[in-house]
């Protein structure tokens, strides 16, 4: 049986897909106090990262851990929305599923926080 859902291909599929990731991004921004939070982050850093970064490697993996800790956020929302669907009702499988979601950006958010202070800590022995 065929998904009705996938019949799309080529251009239109692609035109169609990004649309979607579009509506997922507004739809983070607008519903997520902790995504918009880490947007805002992200624009305030990302000119950083080029003052901190020694060269490419170093502005790539400084702007790379800020996107990362966004993707992760995202997959906790999703997941967080999934499990909200089901129901609103307190059980431990979905009490598990959240808290390993949250784990998930709390690692995403130490690397970068490390990443980041390694760069600042070298740009500070350097001038």
């Amino acid at each position: 049986m065929n998904n009705p859902h996938k019949g799309r291909t080529g251009l239109d599929r692609v035109i169609k897909a990004a649309g979607y990731s579009y509506e997922g991004l507004r739809a983070a921004y607008q519903g997520e106090c902790a995504f918009r939070q880490e947007v805002w982050i992200c624009v305030f850093a990302t000119p950083l990262a080029f003052v901190l970064g020694r060269d490419w490697v170093q502005v790539s993996l400084l702007l790379g851990t800020l996107v990362l800790v966004l993707i992760v956020e995202l997959l906790n929302s999703a997941i967080e929305a999934a499990v909200d669907r089901v129901s609103f009702e307190l059980h431990e499988l979905a009490k598990r599923a959240k808290d390993i979601a949250s784990a998930a950006v709390l690692l995403a958010m130490l690397l970068c926080g490390g990443v980041w202070l390694s760069a600042v800590w070298q740009w500070c022995k350097a001038s």
